[in-house]
């Protein structure tokens, strides 16, 4: 019925196929302007992830503002009068920025220590580095000595000072729940677009100051916008790239125009149609499928080269036939093969769909819908194309057996049981380095070394307390009556009636507590600043000439402090109305061997084992939480859908070859060139990340399309010659030709990735690619070895 509707449509009638997938082309290509990008963190967490729902209610309630961060490393010292003047300007020239709400510097901390007038003078009428007649060598000191301010506005050695620009918070973003879903999405987009702006101004501003010493910028604003620029860059990249080397494998395997014209009018077809697709679906691109198009072309290409292949192969074999016949005889041959190699390729690609992370969902479905796209296209303009094409044009020159393919025929007959030795090894490997592998979310990692990102992590990272942030918060039991100690006041400073009872909130088992974990996060090695009111209670100390203070005078001090320094300092790190305590520390993120879900197990663990803490008195939260939720959600899913994708993929293979061993036979090569992949990782110590995670499902749906084409070919040369070492010879002459030709595409393609500045999408193009090499190798050598074993055919 489909192959009558074939012929007599498609085949027939090319010129009618040809104006209709024209229109399609057009209407689609005009909804590719609303083709849109998506580099927000929001797209690298799991949707519904209460963790996330969490550190927002937490942010809310402490104040958390969003911010860039500027390393400032002068040329002269840091308290120069050059280079507080400079500060000073830089300071001035940031704030005048209309979106910009403060910035804060090290001329902007509250000198309490740097004057001999009593501590309630000080407290009041507070003085910084930028004020006259200030001894800046005593305040500089301060600074660097506090527990607040050391390795956060200021490194260690006091070389490098942190400059924090806090942005205007975005009115209409907090009130998104009495919009409507597509207002959300615009505003969201002009909201990026602004930041792109905002970024390309403040770097503006660093340019003009480049002279007066080292700056860099950093801040989730800065990173994501910066995101958006790699995956632009990689999209044109990848995409110029792939076509380019693809024209040149086209070339060197037909060496005619026709053969070059044809599958890349496929390609370009399948790809602006897919764009225009995702335009008028409303589905972001992200950092996670910026290689779809790279992706789509390399599969593409592939499809159209077993065709051609054939076509021409069937020429050969049958020159007085016409066009028409030729075309309805390579479709009839090639569209059931191709159909299940297009169909175990989603299959690996619908597995993504069980990870719980938007993108990666949104990456399935669009290489779901991009393979169908590519499918349809090339069983219709490749076709059509040909029929357009004077049959004296149509032909290859130097039709010659492969030197490669020879060689693999001849290993695959002669040396089994060293193929066999061999592929035991490869299982052996593969099990000790799977058995080693580790998923790990180490951000800055994800960068090139050369990149502003990587160097303004790396900076923070080491002189300004870590990047990666973690919130430990300490919840106490229902208020009780305090028992207060019954010290001396900290200064007779009277008591004002209308003070509220916050003063009693302050007992000694809440600031023992805190400073028990706190002192217990500042010991672990992979912890950079850490933050809280134990912190505060260490300064008080030291203005107290070094005693300690009572849980009374507590109270009183925090009383009488002025609001803008209790805003600033105190209310971050205290809730008295949730009866919470917030202490905030950043993890080292560029420190060797750091491995951030074994540190959380270890806090978690020593939090209730070695301090005492009920479940209950804490909780964990942050970034680095929502990042390990991620990756161990997906090292997760895809574990489990990777037995999903093989048992998915042999079922595929029994209904197309109704033989068991057969079925077997056809997975067991693929299915070992990816495990290897995985066992090399583990065996190289790379741990696994948000891309290549996928690789081991991904490799399976691609490369087991060679399989298929191949031992549908042996299937059917062997009804012909009944023969098993004749049929190898042949098919690896043939469709073993298709085979290599196709996967040198998609391996080269694949190395196309390492020009990305992604790490992970380098990663995935690097062991993608190798993954297919060995998949080819496997085919051509341990496919042909297992049928000559088993001898899965009926000889008769």
């Amino acid at each position: 019925m489909f192959a009558h509707f074939y012929q007599n449509i498609i085949i027939k009638f090319p010129k009618i196929i040809f104006l209709v997938l024209t229109l399609i082309l057009i209407t689609f290509g005009f909804h590719a302007k609303d083709f849109k990008l998506d580099a927000s963190s929001e797209t690298l967490l799991i949707e519904g992830d209460p963790d996330l729902k969490y550190l927002k209610e937490i942010s809310k309630r402490y104040g958390s503002k969003e911010f860039l961060i500027l390393t400032y490393t002068p040329n002269d010292g840091m308290i120069s009068d050059t280079s507080i003047n400079n500060l000073l300007s830089l300071k001035y020239k940031i704030q005048s920025l209309d979106w910009v709400h403060s910035v804060v510097t090290l001329l902007d901390i509250p000198l309490l220590n740097s004057s001999d007038l009593p501590l309630q003078e000080r407290l009041k009428n507070f003085k910084t580095l930028k004020d006259e007649n200030i001894d800046r060598e005593r305040g500089f000191d301060e600074i660097t000595s506090s527990p607040v301010f050391r390795n956060f506005v200021i490194s260690e050695d006091g070389n490098t000072s942190g400059i924090i620009v806090y942005l205007k918070e975005n009115q209409e973003l907090k009130n998104l729940e009495k919009k409507s879903e597509k207002e959300i999405e615009l505003l969201k987009d002009q909201v990026k677009k602004q930041n792109h702006l905002n970024i390309l101004e403040i770097r503006d501003v660093i340019k003009s100051y480049e002279d007066i010493g080292k700056i860099h910028l950093g801040g989730i604003p800065m990173i994501a916008d910066d995101m958006m620029s790699f995956i632009k860059s990689d999209i044109i990249v990848f995409g110029i790239g792939v076509l380019l080397f693809i024209i040149g494998t086209l070339w060197l395997v037909f060496k005619k125009l026709i053969w070059i014209l044809v599958p890349i009018s496929s390609c370009f077809f399948s790809v602006i149609i897919m764009i225009g697709i995702l335009g008028l679906l409303g589905w972001k691109v992200t950092v996670i499928s910026s290689n779809f198009i790279a992706l789509m072309l390399i599969l593409t290409m592939a499809m159209n080269i077993h065709m051609s292949t054939r076509f021409l192969q069937l020429k050969e074999k049958f020159p007085n036939k016409k066009i028409f016949e030729l075309i309805t005889l390579t479709t009839e041959k090639m569209f059931w093969p191709i159909l299940y190699t297009v169909l175990t390729t989603i299959i690996a690609f619908l597995s993504l769909i069980f990870s719980e992370i938007k993108p990666i969902i949104d990456f399935g479905w669009m290489m779901t819908l991009g393979l169908i796209t590519s499918f349809v296209i090339t069983f219709t303009l490749l076709p059509t194309l040909v029929n357009f094409v004077p049959k004296e044009n149509i032909f290859l020159e130097d039709y010659k057996e492969s030197f490669i393919t020879s060689f693999f025929a001849k290993i695959s007959q002669n040396n089994h049981k060293t193929i066999l030795t061999i592929t035991g090894l490869i299982i052996v490997l593969s099990i000790i380095g799977i058995s080693r592998l580790e998923v790990e979310n180490s951000f800055i990692n994800y960068f090139s070394k050369k990149t502003e990102i990587y160097k303004g992590m790396k900076l923070i990272d080491e002189k300004l307390g870590g990047t990666t942030p973690l919130e430990v918060i300490l919840k106490f039991p229902k208020k009780e009556k305090a028992e207060l100690d019954n010290e001396d006041e900290f200064e007779d400073w009277g008591d004002d009636e209308n003070q509220n009872d916050e003063r009693y909130w302050f007992t000694k088992d809440k600031i023992d507590k805190i400073t028990l974990v706190h002192n217990y996060l500042d010991s672990l090695p992979q912890v950079g600043k850490v933050l809280s009111f134990s912190s505060i209670i260490d300064v008080a100390t030291m203005l107290n000439n070094n005693k300690p203070l009572g849980t009374l005078e507590m109270g009183v001090l925090y009383s009488k402090i002025p609001k803008s320094i209790k805003t600033e300092i105190i209310d971050p790190y205290i809730s008295i109305q949730d009866n919470e305590a917030r202490i905030s520390l950043r993890i080292i993120d560029s420190q060797e061997n750091l491995r951030r879900n074994d540190l959380i197990k270890k806090i978690n663990y020593d939090l209730k084992n070695k301090l005492g803490l009920k479940e209950k008195d804490y909780k964990l939260a942050g970034v680095l939480i929502l990042f390990n939720n991620l990756l161990q959600s997906l090292f997760k899913s895809q574990i489990l859908t990777l037995g999903l994708v093989m048992v998915g993929i042999f079922l595929m293979f029994l209904i197309l070859f109704k033989n068991i061993k057969l079925s077997l036979i056809g997975v067991v090569p693929n299915f070992i060139a990816a495990f290897f992949i995985l066992g090399i990782i583990g065996l190289l110590g790379i741990p696994l990340d948000m891309m290549t995670i996928t690789i081991a499902a991904i490799t399976i749906g691609i490369a087991v399309d060679n399989s298929i084409h191949y031992i549908y070919r042996f299937k059917e040369e062997f009804n012909y010659s009944k023969d098993y070492h004749k049929t190898i010879k042949l098919c690896h002459s043939t469709v073993g030709k298709a085979i290599l030709n196709t996967s040198v595409t998609i391996v080269f393609g694949f190395s196309i990735l390492v020009l990305s500045k992604f790490i992970p999408t380098i990663y995935f193009g690097i062991f993608t690619g190798l993954a297919m090499l060995l998949a080819m190798v496997s085919v051509l050598t341990l496919l042909p070895s297992l049928i000559l074993l088993i001898k899965p055919f009926e000889n008769n």
